[in-house]
């Protein structure tokens, strides 16, 4: 079941976009509910996790910081695309190649750890995937490529994830080191959610539905989990 829940995340995204039609205004509200689910999932169960399973704390933390710095590396080639911002601009000429590579990486690395840190890091990235999956359909939409290669392109990136899953149950290496690799996708989801809550509002003003967007994920987090 987990393979098909991560692979419906995007699924349901498409679908979104097709039958929908979200505003941007939406996406939006969108993002910072997943950011602020993805950071109090982080805060309040994967963290505490970590720590409680690790003979060695430094490790975790360095992890974490590893997690930080591989997600900044990769932002530098997506472009944003993780938190909602995809800063390349085409018409369907050239495939942007650099951004396919670093969004599966990108996702590939959360399937890692997810078979041996359960359900609050599968529904984690769920939540997460659903909105970027919005995102990625209406940048593919709008720069004018053919439907072919907008459907091989999400098709991979759905499959990416489920792919670690697959890896990390058949490798013993993600069995012996799942705390560290939680550690590191730890860093990811801290500084991908920090981006999506705290970065500027229009006009530094206070937005009340970003507001109870963000509020709706917390409570989410700290009533269900």
């Amino acid at each position: 079941m987990t393979y098909l829940f991560l692979i419906a995340s995007v699924l349901l995204g498409v679908l979104v976009v097709v039958v929908l039609k979200p505003s941007k205004k939406t996406v939006r509200l969108l993002l910072a509910f997943s950011g602020s689910y993805l950071l109090s999932v982080a805060i309040l169960h994967l963290l505490p996790e970590v720590y409680t399973d690790s003979s060695n704390n430094n490790i975790i933390g360095i992890c974490i910081l590893a997690g930080i710095i591989l997600q900044s590396i990769l932002e530098s080639f997506s472009k944003g695309a993780e938190h909602g911002h995809i800063h390349i601009h085409t018409n369907g000429r050239a495939f942007p190649k650099l951004l396919f590579v670093s969004l599966c990486v990108h996702a590939f690395s959360e399937g890692l750890p997810i078979y041996h840190s359960g359900e609050n890091l599968l529904w984690a990235i769920i939540v997460h995937k659903i909105p970027i999956a919005i995102i990625l359909t209406i940048f593919l939409v709008n720069s004018n490529f053919s439907k072919k290669t907008i459907g091989f392109f999400l098709t991979i990136f759905a499959l990416m994830s489920p792919l670690g899953v697959l890896i990390s149950d058949k490798i013993i290496f993600f069995e012996l080191y799942s705390s560290e690799i939680t550690a590191v996708i730890i860093g990811i989801f801290l500084h991908i959610s920090t981006i999506i809550l705290f970065e500027s509002s229009e006009n530094h003003n206070f937005n009340l539905h970003k507001f109870l967007a963000i509020m709706a994920g917390i409570l989410l987090t700290v009533f269900t989990l």
